[in-house]
């Protein structure tokens, strides 16, 4: 195993409730980490529900820069050429061991938290429905790995005109509910974990406004893969079934929906829903994959019919493979933001750099803001103590934002971005520009115009 000093420096976007992390070849139990942090490619092997980000490469070297954004970038040098004597190559199992225990320990004392209830619009103006086809309904044609075709919508009760659709997806996180699972779909006796459920709160805002919310599962794909063309052909295959419904009141979905007790609902989506005016939310892994999804090199996956217009990564993983190729997330030729936090464990502020790499390219303005003292789990209620795995990553515990004052953040900062650009609202872009502050925190804003 070529196993370049690991130091696991915090849990990160999986926390790894209970999963032991591995030191050994494993091949069907392991995945590899490569170069998350800047790095050029080093294997580094951790068990499948190992999947945060936050592991750090003890090498030689300068351990960091600033970007351009003012951003501290990962960077090391000589990163594979560096050799680990032996016993640092103890201490470092020795590390992993423990933290695996306490890990173990933090899973025991959260089982029975259950995803808290998010404030729903009861018989006001958003209505919520759910469509699920089941766990292995998608099969994906480039790899072959099986995903789960299910998600929540949140929409205005009165459909009127044609309304743009947003799609979200959450990053990696345990796939199922009992933390020893180690196959897709989830083995007897345990379920899949409901991470898409926990925007609940932002789909409601958004469908306030005038959009149809989509927040897809994405757990088949933690489970079993790594791969972040995945993630984007899971949102390109959602759309594909959103188109035919739209279009015609027709395809997979058409007959699917369930309101949340599970009663069928027939909500009158046809004609009613723009998939020219798409816009997409990834959180962590997912930011990734939405960068993926809608980059220029990717962009012609796109379902025919369906235009992405806008493009939000939330607290988005970034590293490149190979290291400094980033054609898989470029996106140039449409409008995207990123929100990063300054006490963001898993990440970091890593996601800057997106508006690093189109800085001079970009024929369209890209935003970002930093959101002073947020972590990374409180943007999703359920990896929010009390939840189930939930759990509080923040570096500055001491003065971090409450989950909700870090949600109320990126409600404001998301319907902005979406409004300015799916409706063309003006009023939006002061909150862009940082001109108008969001409610109740610090923030920096940063604004990439349009190459001239």
């Amino acid at each position: 195993m070529d196993l370049q000093a690991v130091r696991v420096a915090g849990v990160g976007l999986g926390q790894a409730q209970g999963a032991a992390v591995a030191v050994d070849d494993e091949p069907s139990r392991t995945a590899v980490v490569v170069g998350e942090f800047g790095c050029p490619p080093v294997r580094t092997q951790l068990s499948r529900h190992f999947v945060g980000e936050r592991v750090e490469l003890l090498l030689r070297g300068q351990p960091s820069a600033r970007g351009r954004g003012g951003v501290p970038t990962r960077q090391c040098n000589g990163c594979g050429a560096q050799h680990v004597k032996q016993d640092m190559r103890l201490q470092v199992r020795t590390m992993l061991r423990l933290a695996a225990a306490l890990l173990l320990v933090t899973a025991v004392l959260a089982v029975g938290a259950q995803v808290p209830a998010t404030a729903q619009d009861s018989g006001g103006s958003v209505a919520v429905a759910g469509y699920d086809l089941g766990d292995t309904a998608f099969t994906d044609p480039q790899t072959g790995t099986v995903s789960e075709l299910r998600a929540v919508v949140h929409y205005p009760r009165r459909l009127t005109g044609r309304l743009p659709l947003i799609v979200m997806a959450h990053g990696s996180w345990l796939a199922c509910d009992a933390e020893d699972a180690a196959t897709w779909p989830c083995p007897v006796g345990s379920h899949p974990y409901p991470s898409y459920r926990g925007y609940d709160y932002l789909g409601a805002a958004l469908a306030t406004r005038g959009f149809v919310v989509v927040s897809i599962s994405v757990d088949g794909i933690n489970q079993t893969s790594y791969d972040y063309g995945d993630r984007a052909r899971l949102i390109n295959e959602h759309l594909r079934l959103w188109q035919q419904l739209a279009a015609d009141g027709g395809g997979p979905l058409a007959g699917r929906f369930v309101d949340p007790s599970g009663r069928p609902v027939a909500p009158d989506f046809t004609g009613h829903v723009d998939m020219t005016r798409v816009g997409t939310l990834g959180h962590s892994r997912g930011g990734k994959g939405v960068m993926w999804q809608a980059s220029d090199k990717h962009r012609g996956e796109w379902p025919a019919g369906v235009r992405v217009r806008a493009v939000l990564g939330l607290a988005p993983v970034k590293f490149d493979v190979p290291e400094y190729d980033h054609s898989d997330t470029l996106i140039t030729k449409l409008p995207f933001t990123v929100v990063t936090g300054t006490c963001d464990h898993a990440v970091g502020e890593a996601g800057q750099e997106y508006l690093d790499d189109v800085t001079g390219l970009n024929t369209t303005t890209d935003y970002s803001v930093s959101l002073n003292d947020a972590n990374h789990n409180y943007y999703n209620t359920a990896w929010t103590p009390p939840s189930l795995f939930g759990r509080d990553d923040s570096t500055c515990p001491a003065q971090e934002l409450t989950p909700g004052r870090q949600q109320d953040a990126l409600t404001a900062y998301a319907t902005a971005f979406y409004r300015y650009e799916l409706y063309g609202d003006r009023d939006g872009l002061s909150v862009l520009t940082g001109k108008q502050p969001l409610p109740d925190v610090t923030a920096t804003t940063r604004v990439v115009p349009a190459r001239q």
